[in-house]
């Protein structure tokens, strides 16, 4: 009975690492010739240099950031001004391309308490080209204040953002219910009675 299941293992040819023929067959099968690296090499970069120019910048990522982040300070603004009834003012200094925000008590400019104020709000790389208001006009150098009272945001106000690669955001704030719009580009018009 035991002659009549023999082990599988017995047809097999064993062969010991002195054979030649052992040592034919493992050598032609241990890895990748040169030829087969150099053209997975050649396809990885040929697939790279087609996706990588699709891949947003970083430059464009830091702009778009800088402008959703302003829109967000001049919400922020108008909205901490009509709920706890004190005036602010968010100056723009188009000199030292910065935005820096004071609260107003008895007429006298401090350092509003808020956390959220004490950061940077453009990113590397991102300048201020120019801020347009209803008041003044527009104006690419200097300092700008936007007051914010206790009715919100004072005045309709244009904030053009420039990146590195001269692309542009554009900030819109209106003054009638808080509305603040960030859009690609640099409209050279922007009508006061946008929808």
């Amino acid at each position: 009975m035991t002659s009549d299941r023999r082990p599988a293992t017995r047809d097999l040819k064993i062969r010991s690492r002195r054979d030649p023929e052992h040592h034919a067959a493992r050598s032609t099968n241990c890895g990748f010739t040169l030829i087969e690296m150099t053209v997975v090499i050649v396809i990885i970069s040929l697939v790279a240099l087609l996706v990588l120019p699709l891949l947003p910048s970083s430059d464009a990522a830091n702009l778009r950031s800088s402008a959703r982040q302003l829109s967000t300070v001049i919400r922020y603004l108008g909205d901490r001004s009509v709920t706890t009834k004190t005036q602010y003012r968010m100056q723009v200094d188009l000199t030292d391309n910065r935005i820096s925000v004071k609260k107003i008590v008895n007429g006298e400019e401090t350092a509003p308490e808020d956390p959220f104020f004490a950061r940077k709000f453009l990113a590397d790389g991102v300048t201020i080209e120019d801020v347009e208001t209803a008041r003044l006009g527009k104006l690419g150098e200097g300092v700008v204040d936007v007051d914010f009272g206790v009715a919100g945001l004072g005045d309709f106000i244009v904030i053009h953002l420039k990146g590195a690669k001269e692309s542009h955001f554009t900030v819109t704030a209106l003054p009638s219910g808080g509305r603040v719009e960030v859009r690609d580009g640099y409209p050279e018009k922007i009508g006061r009675d946008h929808d």
